[in-house]
């Protein structure tokens, strides 16, 4: 497989840009298959952090989040997507107030991304992609692969960017940080605006599961 990794969304809270530089990435590389990464919506509305007093309501943020989906699915009508902790918000919300998941719809129903495969991880060519919730601090990805000697894609840190290798007695492994697409002008992203760790915005590229790539979007 000539796997596309596509970094945290948070759509609405995107960079204008990133779907262009995916896609462009695509085919430059000849893709024939797509991995978004996790966090493909962001949920500012119903976050359990404190919220921008300007920002949309949950109704409202879900109606611009399902149109931009839509978008990206004419893009990308096939794809592995990778759950993470802001596409959950919604499930964790319900849990908390005592509602059980069997009331909850589907992620693919309420985004209404029939071609899209929704799982909390996926494996193509013996590489491990999952969203990377629990993770932090350097090279996330490299330590969740060595820590089952499994090469590892992840997104969730956006600080984090790039490929790095280590090996053992019979192999060699790599983590690869996607990088993410979020726009630091964006009301949902004005927490990091006194940050001194900026996103990097990118994505990764993973060839039959052997070569890793990543590549950074250009500002």
């Amino acid at each position: 497989m000539r796997v596309l990794a596509i970094g945290d969304i948070h759509i609405p809270a995107e960079h204008p840009g990133y779907m262009d530089f995916c896609w462009n990435v695509y085919e430059y590389w000849q893709c024939d298959t797509v991995v978004f990464i996790g966090d493909v919506v962001d949920w500012h509305a119903i976050s359990f952090h404190a919220r921008e007093l300007d920002s949309p309501n949950p109704v409202d943020e879900y109606r611009v989040a399902r149109d931009k989906i839509a978008e990206w699915q004419d893009w990308f009508p096939k794809a592995k997507v990778c759950i993470g902790n802001h596409d959950e918000r919604v499930e964790r919300l319900a849990a908390s107030a005592g509602v059980p998941p069997q009331f909850i719809r589907s992620f693919s129903d309420t985004w209404q991304t029939p071609g899209w495969e929704w799982g909390r991880d996926h494996y193509i060519d013996g590489v491990r992609y999952f969203h990377g919730t629990g993770m932090s601090g350097q090279s996330p990805a490299l330590r969740a692969a060595m820590a089952s000697m499994t090469s590892t894609v992840c997104g969730h840190v956006h600080s984090q960017a790039g490929v790095r290798w280590t090996a053992g007695p019979d192999r060699m492994v790599f983590g690869l940080d996607t990088g993410c697409g979020l726009d630091l002008n964006h009301l949902a992203a004005r927490y990091g605006r006194n940050l001194i760790r900026r996103p990097v915005l990118g994505c990764g590229v993973v060839l039959d599961g052997t070569h890793a790539y990543h590549e950074r979007m250009v500002l």
